[in-house]
């Protein structure tokens, strides 16, 4: 497995080892997942070489390597198939009774809460996370129930290779435009997508979003919705927030109300677990049991997560790399302690996603009262030209806000020597600012 070490070839890697596969693979990082796999007996090399996919029977290869890498053209030239992750997803998923979670934000931690509701009402369900749930420690569980509830990806249309019994559209937003042609050729893609639902399954999608909306008409196959909209099936009625935990009661389709209380923050949380909800009503979980599931959820690895204090400042880091995602979190932020500094410490990543949504990026960015933005984290990209983190701090400045660029060199320093008493720090970004932000902690704590 080529780039074993990502957030989307770990869980399968896991999954495939619990049941008898002999897994090995490469990653340039070495890392604490990547470490977990060797204690299950992974043979990970920490290198690209041709010689690492001599004898395999199968090379899956992650969205981010590319088509040079080593180990995929030796496999090509000695005739080994080579798959991406989706594809070695979709067959595992060929083996249970699946569930898919998809959309531009909140799929993650939808995936991660209908998991947790399914083990907690004694289902055993394996579960195939893009992200480390903090229950599990890791972003995988393999289990001897029927269902697989895994994450479904939209880059790379990744998620079109999957053939799930029952799918949920969180968010349908321009994304992944080195993917997409733009909104319309996405919102066809989700589409397909649930359209791959059989005439016995059932999609769960999102009343509160308009794009989603829009395609309803378009989906031929049973269907229910969520959110806050009177339309709503599965309908938010009261919400209550209190520091990092909100509470809500939905309304199902027979009209009774359920109370739910979270352990996370945000009103985006209450739609995730909301979904969450429908799903386990609709697979028959009782009330109670979906009640204390959901009580004991604690969140998922850098979705709002908190860190830590640093010169009395409370720490948070999130996966927050989207315009909408961004402007969510800080909301939340906002919404939790509306007395205090909020400080935004934003490392954009991609050129492209910088270059296309930069004045989105700014006007997320103008919560916080002051933004701290890093150099672009590239990932798989190289740089275009005239690119860089001035083009998110230009329409900030204009606006008035309170804006410094953090160099590369001695970043975490820089941000260290920002905080004040009493500030309410949200690292924010899916590159490295994550590490960043744990190395500060320790030094400067």
């Amino acid at each position: 497995m080529v780039g074993i070490g990502g957030a989307g070839m770990c869980g399968i890697a896991e999954v495939l080892v619990s049941m008898g596969f002999e897994v090995s693979g490469s990653d340039l990082q070495h890392s604490d997942v990547t470490e977990r796999l060797e204690s299950m007996g992974v043979r990970v090399c920490y290198e690209h070489n041709a010689e690492q996919a001599a004898g395999a029977d199968v090379v899956v290869f992650s969205s981010a390597v590319r088509p040079e890498n080593a180990e995929v053209r030796y496999a090509r030239e000695n005739r080994i198939p080579t798959i991406p992750r989706s594809e070695m997803l979709g067959e595992l998923m060929r083996l249970k009774r699946g569930i898919a979670i998809s959309g531009t934000h909140g799929k993650t931690t939808t995936t991660s809460m209908i998991g947790q509701l399914f083990a907690h009402a004694g289902l055993a369900p394996t579960v195939i996370v893009g992200g480390k749930v903090r229950a599990l420690g890791t972003g995988a569980a393999t289990g001897t129930g029927e269902f697989l509830v895994a994450e479904a990806d939209e880059f790379d249309r990744s998620f079109l290779r999957l053939s799930p019994t029952l799918a949920v559209i969180t968010t349908i937003e321009a994304e992944h435009l080195d993917t997409y042609l733009d909104l319309e050729s996405i919102k066809d893609a989700f589409v397909e997508f649930a359209n791959k639902v059989p005439f016995y399954g059932l999609v769960v999608a999102c009343a509160d979003d308009p794009h989603t909306l829009e395609v309803l008409p378009r989906i031929k196959r049973p269907l229910l919705t969520y959110g806050r909209a009177e339309s709503a099936d599965f309908r938010i009625v009261s919400e209550e927030y209190a520091g990092l935990t909100s509470a809500f009661e939905v309304v199902t389709l027979d009209r009774e109300r359920i109370r739910i209380e979270l352990q996370v923050p945000g009103a985006h949380n209450v739609l995730n677990a909301t979904a969450a909800v429908a799903i386990a009503l609709e697979t028959g979980l009782p009330v109670p049991r979906i009640q204390s599931g959901l009580r004991e959820f604690t969140g998922v690895h850098r979705r709002f997560e908190f860190k830590g204090e640093l010169n009395d400042a409370l720490i948070f880091d999130d996966y927050a790399h989207h315009p909408t995602e961004v402007r969510v979190t800080l909301e939340t932020a906002r919404r939790s302690w509306p007395d205090r500094r909020l400080v935004a410490a934003f490392q954009p990543h991609l050129f492209t996603r910088t270059r296309d949504f930069a004045s989105e990026f700014a006007d997320s960015l103008s919560i916080a009262d002051r933004i701290l933005l890093l150099d672009i984290y590239p990932s798989r990209e190289r740089p275009l030209p005239n690119v860089t983190s001035e083009l998110v701090a230009a329409p900030l400045r204009l606006a008035g806000k309170d804006v410094v660029l953090i160099s590369a060199e001695r970043c975490g320093d820089q941000i260290a020597a920002e905080l004040r008493p009493n500030d309410v720090l949200i690292a924010m970004g899916a590159g490295s600012i994550s590490g960043i932000i744990q190395g500060i902690l320790p030094t400067h704590a």
